[in-house]
């Protein structure tokens, strides 16, 4: 299933992308840039016009903290949410708490894909596939649906009963802030969930086209 981000500042241009794309062939994400900016009208917007919502705020606090803001959330017409595992079990358990009950699903950011060794070795003293593995472990202790994963270590995700959404995709080589990137094809092949896919839809001059051309190609 693809993803589009919908990492816009503006109602009127956020809406002008949603209304470029196709609900049959795609749900939109609606991060942090959009939400703290447009709030809660981009999702109700998005819904009414018949969108699955995955919501990425990759909330991150103590565990009563992050059971509140889900609850608060809770409301919102949204498919999926965030947390980072780095957050620990017990903060994770408290998000599955706050959302029993709900259609939602929660998935854990392992490591952000503008990560690399060097900056996971600086950060975790491990690399990605390391920190990703220890992420994973927690992540099923804490009996979460799902993650957020490079396409990179999808292969390790396979061997969990886990979930996957894969940002990091791109159509082909660039030079931007994700660094651990893929085609949509080569993710798919290693059983990616979820594709996150942007930049190459939304900056497109023909966001519908682009869309289409991804869709078909997953076909």
């Amino acid at each position: 299933m693809i993803i589009v981000a919908i990492d816009e500042t503006n109602f009127e241009r956020a809406s002008e992308v949603i209304e470029s794309l196709d609900p049959k062939k795609c749900m939109v994400k609606i991060g942090s840039v959009a939400f703290n900016a447009i709030g809660h009208k981009i999702i109700r917007f998005a819904a009414e016009k018949g969108f699955e919502i995955f919501l990425d705020l990759k909330l991150h606090d103590i565990p009563n903290t992050v059971k509140k803001s889900i609850k608060g959330l809770s409301s919102l017409p949204i498919k999926m949410l965030t947390i980072h595992t780095s957050g620990g079990k017990d903060m994770m358990k408290a998000a599955i708490e706050a959302a029993s009950g709900t259609q939602i699903k929660v998935f854990g950011v392992t490591a952000l894909t503008s990560l690399n060794n060097d900056d996971t070795n600086q950060i975790f003293q491990r690399s990605t596939s390391e920190q990703v593995n220890a992420m994973l472990d927690l992540a099923e202790e804490a009996g979460i649906d799902g993650v957020v994963c490079s396409p990179h270590e999808l292969e390790l995700v396979s061997k969990r009963n886990l979930l996957s959404i894969t940002p990091g995709i791109r159509l082909q080589e660039s030079n931007d802030d994700q660094k651990r990137v893929m085609t949509p094809r080569e993710a798919t092949n290693l059983g990616a969930d979820y594709l996150v896919i942007g930049r190459p839809i939304t900056a497109s001059k023909d966001i519908k086209k682009s869309l289409n051309e991804i869709y078909q190609s997953l076909i």
